[in-house]
């Protein structure tokens, strides 16, 4: 009852209050468009909560210009008690995802933020649970399964599912929502490699999914749950089942159903005497000794989640780039016809210029934009900020792959060639060698203990449908002259009201 009367009590005083202040600061800042940027001012109590409200729709950009114009590359946003370390520096990175690991983890307000939703999967630990995860999981990444995963789950959706649907809308003239198709494309390979499950999302009627729309839903719903001035407010709507929080409640409610489906249906295999030679990542789970449905459960979300969204979004905006670079695309083609007697295995990871194209196009377009850790004991960072147990520390991807003293005066540029050097003394071999940059510097997938599991298997899955699609058609944006899309980000990146293109055949 307590909880009750003070959920009232914020509701009815608190919150008019809250809604004055973000009126009057939101008339500002359209007063204000034009003036040059400035470090966010900062209000008693409240912090710089209202300019975060105010530029809420373009948060990402908007933060990010705070991390450029800070002194190192670091500010100390405040918002009601709460100081947040905003950051884009390398060293500080280093220090936070492998000095000091131990000390910056995931937290437990970012816990119970998504707890909901994820559970205690992978991606919502820390210390033991997640350290088994991922010692489970990462059998799933040796060369044999990454073999097994391009030759054949990649290779059978792309030629009986991806292909023949472009190459309808091409002889059709249809305008296909490129995003929507790649998400489906990488739901099903997921659910094929870790779960030995084939859900059919990629099909010719392109039909909805309840289960694909829940999940969308509940990962919005949750991660803007972190954007509210105290999670108090959110708390009180999932208390009273109103609003969001209702809604959030039935889309994980979907979810859970259709992941434990696949548990259910994965343990009925086992006890059937299913063989474990090349057990999907699921059937190790199941068979290691941790066989509580919620727990796999949770597991199979974070995967889904790992594996649907980051790559598809990687790849969406790569096509919306190439389509302002035809010169790019051009080379990706003569490097994908030059390999095409090769095992498609070797072709792939051997497609140097395609894998130098997605790294450049992640690093303007980064699949997860911000990052968070929270602070276990109290220590210094490396510019000299000192924190405090309890504090967050938000890095901003997004902005690092946009920094002049990172990339250089051209760092606006799409320029695969920034991660090519030409192999051996000759300057004009026509044979390149990648060359990695310093994951401090470019964490797209994480850095330090954490660093994506999936890396290597994300970059041969994309660079295996850039060759397939751009040695077959050319993909042109369905959209009016000049538009730019726009980026939002939940857990992951994607393109706001998704990517229409047609699809012109070359044959």
């Amino acid at each position: 009852m307590a909880i009750q009367l003070l959920a009232l009590f914020f509701l009815l005083f608190f919150l008019p209050a809250i809604f004055f202040f973000l009126f009057k600061a939101s008339s500002h800042s359209n007063n204000d468009k034009k003036k040059e940027k400035a470090l966010p001012k900062q209000y008693p109590l409240i912090g710089s909560y209202l300019e975060l409200i105010a530029n809420f729709d373009r948060r990402i950009q908007w933060l990010s210009d705070v991390v450029h114009i800070s002194p190192a590359n670091t500010y100390l946003f405040q918002r009601l008690g709460q100081q947040i370390v905003l950051t884009g520096n390398p060293a500080v990175l280093q220090h936070i995802l492998k000095t000091r690991f131990p000390v910056y983890q995931k937290g437990q307000a970012f816990r119970e933020t998504l707890t909901d939703f994820l559970g205690n999967g992978i991606f919502n630990t820390d210390g033991d649970n997640w350290k088994f995860q991922r010692q489970v999981a990462s059998h799933v990444f040796n060369t044999r399964s990454l073999r097994k995963f391009v030759e054949q789950v990649v290779d059978f959706e792309l030629n009986d599912r991806l292909i023949p649907i472009m190459a309808t809308a091409a002889a059709q003239n249809q305008i296909l929502d490129l995003q929507d198709i790649l998400q489906r494309f990488a739901f099903d390979n997921i659910c094929k490699i870790a779960f030995g499950f084939d859900p059919e999302y990629l099909s010719p009627s392109l039909g909805q999914s309840k289960f694909a729309l829940a999940f969308d839903a509940a990962t919005e719903i949750s991660s803007t749950r972190a954007s509210y001035i105290h999670p108090l407010i959110w708390r009180v709507k999932k208390l009273l089942d109103i609003g969001s929080e209702k809604k959030l409640r039935l889309a994980i409610s979907e979810v859970r159903g259709f992941a434990k489906n696949i548990v259910r249906e994965k343990k009925r295999q086992l006890a059937d005497g299913a063989s474990l030679e090349s057990a999907d990542m699921l059937s190790r789970f199941l068979s290691s000794g941790h066989s509580d449905e919620d727990f796999v459960t949770d597991i199979v979300i974070s995967f889904i989640l790992a594996g649907k969204d980051t790559t598809s979004a990687a790849l969406t905006w790569f096509f919306w780039l190439l389509s302002k670079h035809p010169e790019v695309a051009k080379e990706i083609v003569k490097e994908a016809s030059d390999k095409s007697e090769v095992a498609v295995y070797d072709e792939v990871k051997d497609m140097v210029y395609t894998h130098a194209a997605l790294s450049e196009s992640m690093r303007l377009y980064p699949p997860v934009p911000l990052d968070s850790k929270e602070v276990v004991a109290d220590d210094v960072l490396p510019d000299g900020t000192a924190v405090k147990k309890g504090m967050r520390v938000l890095y901003h991807v997004y902005a690092m792959g946009r920094m002049e003293k990172l990339w250089g005066s051209d760092w606006a540029e799409y320029k695969p060639e920034r991660w090519l050097e030409r192999e051996g003394s000759d300057e004009e071999s026509e044979k390149w060698k990648y060359v990695a940059r310093d994951p401090f510097s470019y964490p797209v997938f994480q850095a330090g203990p954490r660093i994506c599991l999936g890396k290597e298997m994300a970059y041969l899955q994309m660079k295996r449908v850039v060759g397939a699609i751009l040695t077959r058609f050319t993909v042109v944006p369905a959209m009016p002259e000049g538009t730019e899309p726009q980026l939002v980000a939940f857990l992951t990146s994607r393109m706001k009201g998704g990517f229409p293109v047609r699809i012109h055949s070359l044959t």
